[in-house]
């Protein structure tokens, strides 16, 4: 009896049980509160959801206490929260490009998938959600899950804090969960990239804060004394996130028991603070966060060091600051005042230098492994994935280029850029690192089929190829029409004639869209095949390719990152 008390003790401390318990038993009592006020018909919803999400987490915490199903084993990594991880990328990945495709579709046909009697449908309510679903829900998840597999190889170390990695993982996903259903009954802060309200927003804080206590205590309790900089790259992205989603989301809410809330800034302070949050979450979430995962999984892939690891640290340091100043190029031609203008312009053409200077670094990582690029699709995902990086990272600093920015700011131009980051980098790094993780996570020699991750390479790329080229050549037709003028002086072109030579290329768009989506269907039932057992096993000496001897004090086996 004594040594079960105590076994119970040790785990439950070592899980940070309590902390957890206390979180969630006040969040349920403020679910409790917001449902029974009644008075906030959009706000009820969330707090039924809140109270059904707490009400799970209460009850799996006192039940894996009470019959000891949490077993903590300090010489084993945690990849259960990452298998975890794996799931929601593709769950998320799938869910949000499919709501693009049909507002894509809804742009060249506006009666799609739309009904009058349901204003869910309505384009307004669905875009919010397929970017929150695709930046947050699918990139998100695939940043959370990559940097706990990474820290924990490279550190040579479990993940710090027991129960917490679970705790970020479902809440997390909880707030996904609420930021998107409220899109669609109309719950909105009409910020870009930002759109929950302030209860979603404190729980995100909440949630954000603890895994960035979960990134640093495991970088503190590693074994290595060197801290590889993919890390470097992830802790960046972690602190700068929180300290943009805090200003930004700065706001007064009308009742703490209510949906509405106003911001704390007006004017043209209130648009400075959007885009200097909106063009950083573009910096530190979607590139040194995805930066992080090319440092670790080229290298890892192509068994090959780091081509300059010299470069890489300045890579990261000229990055993180002068990406911070370059928001105020989203505002040419404004009220914002002209000298904050022309600085957010240099920054942005400064950008130029470090960003091709890591785009070269992970190119040349494979120099001497030019043959797996031939015979290894997901080697190929990784590669081309950093080849648009190095493109978006060329064409940004030149939209940002005031009379550029005349041209293309506000046309299709814009989204073709957008899109062009987001699934050629974003989007295509992340299918190279869930190839990587699915058969090192599950013990497999590759996965299923590699002859589906090549038709999920091609399918991407196809679809890349028709999206962002129907948006480039319509984005610049839709700029020049907009600045032609008659003889008289008066604009040759009215708003619905730019609208109407628009309907091909949004053809085109949804096509590629559609291909793309098609690809997730693909890597979906690639990694499925694989999980049940559709694969070799690897054997207990190959677990790790490019292992290192177990550490004598930890027990562990790290991954190979050569230049560690």
């Amino acid at each position: 009896m004594s040594n079960a008390h105590s076994n119970t003790k040790s785990i439950v401390n070592n899980y940070g049980f309590f902390p957890i318990l206390l979180i969630t038993i006040l969040g349920f009592v403020w679910a409790v509160m917001a449902a029974a006020r009644g008075g906030d018909p959009v706000m009820t919803p969330h707090a039924y959801m809140f109270m059904f999400a707490f009400s799970l987490a209460i009850f799996a915490l006192v039940y894996g206490v009470a019959t000891g199903k949490f077993v903590y084993n300090p010489y084993e990594y945690d990849d259960n929260v990452i298998k975890a991880g794996v799931i929601a990328i593709i769950f998320w990945g799938i869910a949000g490009m499919l709501v693009g495709v049909i507002i894509a579709s809804q742009l060249a046909f506006p009666k799609f998938l739309y009904f009058e009697n349901l204003p869910w449908t309505n384009f307004g309510r669905l875009r919010p959600l397929h970017t929150s679903g695709v930046i947050f829900g699918f990139g998100g998840n695939a940043l959370i899950a990559t940097s706990f597999y990474i820290v924990q190889r490279t550190c040579r170390t479990r993940l710090a804090g027991g129960l917490w990695p679970w705790f970020v993982f479902w809440g997390y996903n909880l707030f996904l969960c609420i930021a998107g259903t409220g899109y669609l009954m109309g719950i909105t802060e009409s910020r870009e990239y930002a759109e929950p309200e302030w209860y979603a927003d404190i729980w995100l804080t909440i949630v954000w804060v603890s895994y960035l206590m979960v990134f640093m205590l495991t970088l503190v309790k590693r074994k290595e004394k060197h801290i590889y900089v993919a890390n470097w790259f992830l802790l960046s992205f972690i602190v700068t996130i929180a300290m943009l989603h805090l200003v930004n989301n700065l706001s007064l809410p009308v009742s703490f028991l209510g949906a509405k809330s106003y911001a704390a800034f007006s004017g043209v302070q209130d648009a400075m603070t959007q885009w200097w949050y909106g063009h950083n979450a573009v910096g530190f979430f979607l590139t040194t966060g995805f930066l992080g995962m090319m440092y670790y999984f080229i290298p890892k892939r192509a068994g090959r060091p780091v081509w300059s690891y010299k470069l890489s640290i300045v890579h990261f340091w000229t990055v993180i600051f002068i990406y911070i100043w370059a928001g105020p190029h989203h505002l040419h031609f404004t009220a914002l005042p002209q000298w904050t203008q022309t600085m957010g312009m240099v920054f942005s053409v400064m950008l130029w230098m470090p960003s091709w200077g890591g785009m070269i670094n992970g190119l040349m990582t494979i120099s001497g492994a030019w043959d797996k690029f031939r015979t290894d699709p997901v080697l190929r995902l990784l590669v081309i994935s950093v080849a648009f990086y190095g493109m978006a990272t060329f064409e940004g600093p030149l939209m940002a280029v005031r009379y550029v920015n005349a041209l293309s700011h506000y046309t299709d131009w814009t989204i073709g850029h957008v899109h062009a980051g987001a699934l050629g980098w974003n989007g295509i790094i992340t299918f190279g690192a869930v190839y990587c993780m699915v058969p090192w996570l599950w013990k497999k020699q590759e996965m299923y089929s590699m002859r589906l991750v090549e038709w999920h390479f091609w399918l991407a790329m196809i679809g890349i190829a028709f999206y962002i080229a129907a948006m480039w050549i319509s984005g610049i037709m839709q700029g020049v029409m907009w600045r032609t003028y008659n003889d008289l002086g008066f604009l040759e072109y009215s708003f619905i004639e730019t609208v109407m030579a628009m309907k091909p290329f949004y053809m085109i768009r949804a096509l590629g869209g559609f291909l793309y989506l098609c690809g997730m269907f693909v890597l979906s039932f690639n990694v499925y095949m694989t999980i049940k057992g559709r694969g070799e096993a690897l054997s207990l000496a190959e677990e790790e390719p490019f292992a290192r001897k177990p550490d004598p004090e930890s027990g562990l086996t790290p991954s190979y990152v050569a230049g560690e």
